[in-house]
């Protein structure tokens, strides 16, 4: 039986070098029998994480503000895998991926001691240069403090404009990745 993967799409870019790095590792993933689902944060409505520690009272919807994260958090509670998946910008990862991240700590929250439910783990990034050092940093060290399993990250470089990565071999990287997961 295939696994659940969730994707966190971070990019604006409908058609942009992350989501080729998508569609890729989604025909992959799909291709080894697995369940994706995809969540394009730019259109979504997310406000960002209060700090107030009022979340976790109810897991079908544990924020206290109600919005389009209520959409995510059933996938993410059931998935088995986490893939976030973004553009560089200014050496970190998107604002609106990181303001979704930010959220799911309503979901520790129904934990009494806070704990993230565990998860594998997928990074895909696609940027203009290659200064994805601050981001993987990121990326290792959540994944050690809320003890998600890195399954493994696909970092394409020197893909500024739209299209730019067709043709890539980081797209072949991507589609691989998505089919090792069983």
């Amino acid at each position: 039986m295939g696994k659940k993967i969730i994707i966190l799409n971070g990019s604006p870019r409908q058609k942009g070098n992350t989501a080729g790095l998508i569609e890729a590792f989604t025909k992959g993933a799909e291709s080894s029998g697995n369940t994706v689902m995809r969540f394009d944060l730019q259109k979504m409505n997310i406000h960002p994480c209060l700090g107030c520690y009022g979340g976790g009272k109810n897991p079908d919807s544990p924020c206290v503000q109600k919005d389009d994260m209520d959409q995510i958090y059933p996938y993410y509670i059931d998935a088995d895998v986490v893939v976030l998946a973004t553009p560089l910008y200014y050496w970190s990862m998107s604002g609106q991926l990181k303001c979704a991240f930010d959220r799911l700590f309503a979901v520790a929250e129904c934990d009494s001691g806070y704990n993230n439910p565990k998860k594998d783990s997928i990074l895909l990034m696609a940027a203009e240069g290659n200064g994805f050092d601050e981001t993987v940093y990121w990326y290792d060290h959540l994944s050690q403090h809320i003890g998600w399993k890195d399954l493994g990250r696909v970092l394409a470089g020197g893909v500024m404009n739209v299209g730019d990565i067709n043709g890539s071999e980081k797209l072949t990287e991507a589609e691989n990745l998505g089919a090792s997961i069983s």
